[in-house]
């Protein structure tokens, strides 16, 4: 057993970086002025909070004024599906943007490939002349396939271009969710071409139940929540100052360090896919080895009981996931893995390993080789009980 807990689950969940907690600490305790207020210390504090705002418009490509802070991608993505008209997403988007798009009298989900990606020409298949929004996230939370979202906003693009030649006044628009791709792939919004961005404070070492909608500022949404005009009217309350800056300051570390991290972790990924692949011939390796994330890392043993393998890492300090974290406390086949085509008893032997910054070569040689002694116990188990 390793000296200490080897966690292989980033995708789920992240520490707090030191540097956050750092830029948090006086908004705790000292510095506890309401925004609003009109004195001296509580403009000082909206100051702050201004500032915060412009930093992450910076790293992404926006206006200030196009930064909505809310209390987390769930929250962004149901504020972003606050719209009328028909809506459009994939089949492997995360729970809350299916959940969202449920919500809608009318809404198509499109599917994708054996590889987790969905054909632009499929989106564009779908869309009618009342289609208001269509949703595609970046990098998914289950198998780091990364999408084509350029080729999306071109379909989009060109939607826009026919309705005016059509003279259909219907505005259509793009949002993507990029909770798994910050301090991973390029998230500037004109590069991408997207109209709304959901990101995610949990995901990149910053404080839970912290986001982001980034929406352009031509676009007008309803407010979920009706109050004291917060965020420009869509968003209302109090802010809650720490975790803003907190968040500001997760977005600005994930971005100074994105070259060297991703370089670093897809050694990490590779380091242990090798090692199975050499140990396992019947491995399979699910998701676009081509385009994907190189901090997500989902394989399956067809056969094997995959929840009996992680409790059985558990047991030895190893924390991994089988497929997503929401999906699992539901015990439900991943519906990702599904909408991909995987036979359930692929779905059943699915893991997924997920690595973060303070994830080592050690750690993963160390895990390695307890994930595969583990594996091979389970299945020579398996094959006793069937004789």
């Amino acid at each position: 057993m390793p000296n200490k807990t080897i966690y292989l689950d980033y995708a789920a969940a992240t520490p707090l970086d030191s540097n956050v907690l750092a830029a948090m600490q006086p908004y705790l305790t000292d510095i506890f002025y309401n925004p609003s207020a009109p004195y001296q210390p509580a403009r000082e504090v909206r100051v702050d909070i201004e500032n915060t705002r412009a930093s992450v418009a910076r790293t992404i490509g926006a206006k200030p004024t196009e930064i909505i802070f809310t209390a987390g991608a769930t929250e962004s993505i149901n504020l972003a599906f606050n719209i009328d008209g028909h809506v459009i997403t994939t089949q492997t988007e995360h729970a809350a943007v299916l959940q969202a798009a449920k919500l809608h009298s009318g809404s198509t989900f499109v599917g994708v490939n054996e590889k987790g990606r969905v054909d632009p020409r499929d989106i564009k298949k779908s869309i009618t002349p009342q289609t208001t929004l269509v949703s595609v996230g970046l990098v998914n939370n289950e198998t780091g396939t990364a999408q084509d979202i350029k080729a999306v906003a071109k379909v989009i693009s060109d939607e826009r271009q026919n309705r005016v030649k059509n003279d259909n006044p219907t505005p259509i628009y793009l949002h993507t969710d990029v909770s798994q791709a910050v301090g991973i792939l390029d998230i500037n919004v004109a590069r991408l071409g997207v109209d709304m961005m959901t990101l995610n404070g949990a995901k990149i070492y910053g404080p839970k139940q912290t986001g982001v909608l980034y929406l352009n500022s031509s676009i007008d949404l309803q407010p979920i929540i009706a109050g004291g005009g917060q965020e420009r009217g869509l968003r209302s309350g109090t802010e809650n100052v720490a975790n803003i800056i907190g968040l500001g300051m997760a977005i600005e570390v994930a971005e100074r360090k994105r070259k060297t991290e991703v370089e670093r972790l897809q050694k990490i990924r590779l380091q242990l896919l090798g090692i199975l692949q050499e140990s396992f011939d019947e491995l399979i390796v699910i998701g676009d080895q081509k385009h994907n994330s190189p901090h997500i890392l989902t394989v399956a043993w067809p056969g094997l009981d995959a929840e009996r393998i992680l409790f059985a890492l558990e047991s030895q300090d190893i924390l991994v996931a089988t497929g997503s974290a929401c999906a699992a406390n539901k015990d439900t086949r991943s519906h990702v893995l599904t909408a991909m085509g995987l036979e359930p008893d692929i779905i059943d032997g699915s893991l997924r390993f997920s690595f973060g910054r303070p994830t080592t070569t050690q750690d993963i040689g160390t895990a390695a080789k307890i994930i595969v002694e583990t594996i091979k116990q389970e299945r020579d188990r398996g094959t006793r009980i069937r004789q």
